[in-house]
């Protein structure tokens, strides 16, 4: 039940129920304002009491000490911040913009906080005699770095206007955020005529009407920006207008004016993160972003980026001089336009491999790539997965697996929520309500997947694209990487890795989706539970660098325009306009008209709802360097799912969180570092 305003609702935070998890029916949005209210100070007060020890300062009493604090704004903070992207409504996006500089506010207090960070100066300096092992000193030096990096070195003045720019910049992000989920929520072209329909698959169709049905016009079929919506309909729909149509809708979230408008969010992003990095003595944001991670420079970054660049170019333009044949043997006159893109790609890929998309997704049951996910994990490092159904979250939707390993004992929980709703962000994501550590007692992780796939009519099975299982198997990558950590501190737990590192897993888990052995066994017709027939999946197979120009474009240019923006010096960032910057820089480099960046800036959320990807979109690129080549280390011992392979694979890749270098890590895996080539021949851009 709710409790009254001014005490903490147990449901909160304690979690008692028999798998761990909160218990959402015991607690509503009122009350998780309320502890929220009351884990801020009282976090504060905990850390107040480990600044303030008499005692010199030591690993335990410091460092462990502020590993162990704040458990309540933990709790309450998980709970929040994932029904914000996963099950929102008006209250919670209220206080999501009033929590969002307040946080910035309570982290400030922290890292600015001069005692405490006196006692971490010290231990620092005297990490190399303290008797710590390789995981303590680790944990030593992030939280000294994440600090400094914070601003606790800063003067009086100073540390008061970075502070101040973080809060504003955690008020953007939010706003940003919300406008995309607006324009996203608010969206649906409807569709009331037969003609309207013409192209698209059944199952396209159903989905439609679903949709349609939810937003209050049942009986007609509505287009809605779901990617698993939108880019179907792309790709096959007939009508040429409805695809402009849908397509610019698309292309304009975040980008209209009035409320939602982001445009003047992102020059003010721009701005004070230049401004930010300035405080701190770096000449840009992307030189203060990268230098804690593997690429290290902008200049690093830009050298993998300019060299797949020019190579995707040519294959783009080779791929487009097909669609226009195509669309000249038609009988037809235009040009390759965006929305023509996928349409037409479509007809080539069916006209060069004989292979029709539409053949392949009766096979893709959301089950059974569930299933096979699953499966691969079990083979690879032998845990198991048992589903919970009568379990309630926050919404019905949501699955519970147990996570099993090979004695039996419980290792994490997962939750997976896979259909899109109004309620939800768009994309497809990770994330965790609970982190594992083994510091008193130790916690297991509770790890959770978020998709967006369309909703089938009832009693119908969930059918995917190839583009869907992948997804789905990138994001249970991820989701790996949480749930199989193990290590002693909370801060180097699972993904707390860097940025250009934290994708490897994912990236490198999507290569057992395509294995032959799991397609064989788990692409199942819906209908007859036939498997798919031996052609098809070699038809499936050799066609999948077909269009990797295109997709290679739309993701390099958007990863160019991210590093544009973040490597300004604060004085060009102190007055741009982003959508004429934006312009120039893909003139500059060649885009090509007849594709758009995968993300724009007024919808490029990776980058500016948060600065979790902001100078790291190229990320996802430099992991499949990694990926690549880690999955040759399989590759080579002719067997995918090799047990010593896949044991070094969970020991240092998967296990060990942050408590490695992930240079480190890597080379500990593989025995060296890799070169883009793997990569290059992945893409077939080699």
């Amino acid at each position: 039940m709710a409790q009254s305003d001014n005490q903490i609702n147990n449901a909160i935070a304690e979690w008692s129920t028999p798998l761990g998890l909160p218990d959402y029916a015991g607690f509503n949005d009122c009350d998780l304002e309320t502890s929220l209210d009351l884990a801020l100070p009282q976090h504060l007060d905990e850390i107040d009491v480990i600044a303030n020890n008499p005692k010199s300062p030591t690993f335990k009493n410091t460092i462990k000490a502020m590993e162990l604090s704040g458990k309540l704004l933990d709790r309450a903070g998980r709970i929040f911040w994932n029904l914000t992207g996963s099950h929102t409504n008006d209250f919670l996006q209220s206080l999501e913009r009033k929590m969002a500089p307040r946080m910035a506010r309570h982290q400030s207090a922290i890292t600015m906080n001069k005692v405490l960070f006196d006692r971490i100066d010290a231990l620092h300096e005297r990490r190399d005699q303290l008797g710590l092992d390789d995981e303590q000193k680790k944990v030593l030096v992030n939280t000294w770095k994440s600090f400094v990096r914070s601003g606790a070195k800063l003067s009086g003045k100073n540390q008061q206007a970075f502070a101040k720019t973080n809060e504003r910049l955690a008020e953007l992000g939010t706003s940003f955020a919300q406008n995309m989920l607006a324009d996203e929520r608010d969206y649906a072209l409807i569709l009331d005529k037969n003609a309207d329909l013409a192209g698209l698959p059944g199952y396209l169709v159903s989905a439609m009407a679903a949709a349609a049905e939810e937003r209050g016009h049942k009986g007609k079929h509505a287009v809605t920006l779901s990617r698993s919506i939108i880019e179907p309909f792309l790709t096959f729909s007939d009508r040429r207008d409805l695809r402009e149509t849908a397509f610019s809708a698309w292309g304009a979230r975040g980008a209209k004016e009035g409320e939602t408008d982001n445009r003047p969010l992102i020059a003010e992003i721009v701005r004070l993160r230049a401004e930010k990095a300035a405080l701190l003595g770096y000449a840009t944001f992307a030189d203060f972003k990268l230098d804690d991670t593997m690429a290290k420079t902008p200049e690093n970054v830009m050298q993998l980026l300019e060299t797949v660049w020019g190579r995707a170019l040519q294959r783009a333009g080779e791929e487009e001089a097909d669609l226009a044949a195509l669309i000249a043997n038609e009988g037809k006159n235009h040009q390759v336009a965006p929305w023509d893109w996928r349409y037409y790609s479509e007809k080539v890929r069916a006209e060069k491999f004989d292979l029709d998309q539409n053949e392949v997704k009766p096979y893709l049951q959301l089950d059974n790539i569930i299933n096979a996910a699953f499966d691969t994990a079990t083979r690879l490092f032998g845990i198991r997965f048992s589903e919970h159904e009568a379990v309630k979250t926050y919404h019905p939707d949501v699955r519970v697996f147990e996570v099993l390993d090979n004695e039996n004992n419980r290792i994490a929980i997962f939750l997976a929520d896979y259909f899109a709703r109004s309620s939800k962000r768009s994309g497809a994501w990770m994330s965790g309500l609970q982190s594992q550590h083994k510091l008193e007692g130790g916690e297991i992780p509770i790890i959770m997947n978020n998709m967006n796939f369309a909703r089938p009519p009832e009693g119908k099975p969930c059918l995917l694209s190839m583009d869907d299982a992948r997804t789905l198997f990138h994001e249970f990558g991820h989701a790996l990487h949480g749930m199989l950590s193990n290590v002693t501190y909370p801060s180097i737990s699972g993904t707390s890795v860097s940025r250009d590192f934290v994708e490897l897993p994912s990236q490198l888990y999507e290569h057992w989706l395509t294995v032959p052995e799991t397609l064989q066994k788990y692409a199942t017709h819906y209908e007859t539970g036939k498997p798919m027939p031996g052609e098809l999946l070699k038809k499936l197979l050799s066609a999948q660098t077909f269009n990797s120009g295109f997709a290679t474009v739309e993701f390099t240019s958007s990863a160019l325009v991210d590093m544009a923006f973040h490597a300004l010096d604060k004085n060009e960032a102190a007055d741009i306009e982003p959508m004429a910057y934006q312009k120039n820089l893909l003139e500059k480099i060649g885009m090509p008209e007849a594709i758009v960046m995968r993300h724009a800036s007024p919808h490029f959320a990776h980058i500016f709802s948060g600065d979790g990807y902001s100078a790291g979109y190229y990320s996802y690129m430099w992991s499949e360097v990694l990926d690549a080549d880690a999955f040759r280390a399989f590759e080579e011992t002719n067997d995918p799912f090799d047990p010593k392979t896949a044991d070094s694979l969970r020991r240092h890749i998967y296990s060990s969180g942050g408590s490695m270098d992930p240079e480190d890590a890597y080379v500990a895996f593989r025995g060296k570092l890799p070169t883009s080539e793997a990569m290059l021949a992945k893409k077939g851009l080699a």
